[in-house]
């Protein structure tokens, strides 16, 4: 009974032992063995590994060695995707990138508009110091409401902006040629009462304001409009706009007389010196001058003959650029044609 008891204790023990010992076995013959997925994706690797760990076939490797790429893969690598997997990644990735960028409020991106005063200096109602005083001294008006605050946005294309009374045309532009008559004052006012250009536009309801100036008993041909930046080229000296002019002078004169002009004559303000001249007509002792020159300053053709010795008895602008007098009669006002406005344009690069 007893021997029987031990027998079955030790049989049991054998049975236990040797299942232990079968279990360690076939974990070690799974070992070698690719997982599920392993075979499901990457068969070929998992045979190069087990033929690697048998030492048939390099790149199983050696203890330490680092894997190569795409074969013999360990038991805590993950397994490979398939191809139509990543491509869909990539798919989405891409739609992630080009997405519309989203609208930030008006509180983080740029605030709408443009200030009042840079609208104002651009419509050529002076220096944005000067618009700003305007503002100041309550004399705009956008919409039909004073402004008393710095700094207002505006809508050049939709609000309504009245300086004194009068619209400021900051998109709908305006091309005027005057001939301007002797004794004509050249200023959109006259504080003394004097004949102004202004006088020449009373009716118009959009401000205008004079290209350069004209002595007062100068005649000829002066531009008006509401375009400032055209303006403001159109008289700068950086773009060198042509201006001639007819000169009545008493002769005889001589021959070198264009030479001197176009070699300069000393002023008391420096040189100025003339493009072109030429003797337009000749009875007796009565010339007809012709004088081109870029410059503006102060009666400079007036200056200029007389410093040569020949006083100036009577002076016309006969063209300002590209735009001629012509035909037009002594206090007429006539409309620019789109031809004239877009050959003054080019005139000044706009």
């Amino acid at each position: 009974m007893r021997s029987s008891g031990r027998n079955s204790r030790g049989g049991s023990g054998n049975r236990n032992f040797r299942g232990a010992g079968n279990s360690r076995d076939d974990k070690q013959r799974r070992a070698g063995r690719p997982r599920p997925e392993e075979r499901r994706y990457d068969a070929q690797g998992a045979q190069g590994s087990q033929s690697g760990q048998s030492g048939g076939k390099p790149g199983g490797g050696r203890k330490g060695a680092p894997p190569v790429k795409g074969r013999g893969r360990g038991r805590g690598s993950a397994p490979a995707r398939p191809r139509e997997y990543e491509a869909q990644i990539e798919e989405r990735n891409r739609a992630r990138h080009d997405k519309p960028q989203a609208k930030l409020p008006k509180t983080f991106g740029e605030q709408e508009g443009e200030r009042l005063q840079k609208v104002l200096a651009r419509a050529g109602m002076g220096s944005r110091r000067a618009c700003e005083e305007l503002i100041e001294q309550r004399r705009v008006e956008v919409n039909g409401k004073v402004v008393t605050e710095q700094g207002l946005r505006v809508d050049p294309e939709k609000d309504e902006i009245r300086v004194d009374g009068l619209t400021v045309a900051t998109q709908s532009y305006l091309f005027f040629a005057l001939n301007k008559p002797a004794g004509v004052v050249s200023t959109m006012e006259d504080p003394d009462g004097r004949q102004c250009l202004g006088d020449y536009v009373t009716n118009r309801e959009t401000r205008l304001f004079h290209v350069g100036r004209l002595d007062t008993e100068t005649e000829g041909i002066i531009l008006l409009t509401n375009h400032g930046e055209l303006a403001h080229r159109l008289t700068h000296p950086r773009y060198g706009v042509r201006k001639t002019y007819l000169a009545a002078i008493q002769g005889p004169i001589p021959r070198d007389l264009g030479k001197r002009l176009k070699s300069g004559i000393q002023l008391e303000d420096g040189y100025a010196r003339a493009d072109h001249f030429k003797v337009v007509e000749n009875t007796g002792k009565n010339y007809l001058v012709e004088v081109s020159l870029h410059e503006g300053r102060k009666h400079i053709v007036r200056r200029m003959l007389a410093e040569a010795g020949f006083p100036v008895d009577k002076l016309v602008r006969t063209s300002f650029g590209p735009i001629a007098l012509g035909d037009q009669k002594s206090g007429w006002l006539r409309r620019l044609t789109n031809t004239e406005v877009g050959m003054l344009m080019r005139e000044v690069d706009l």
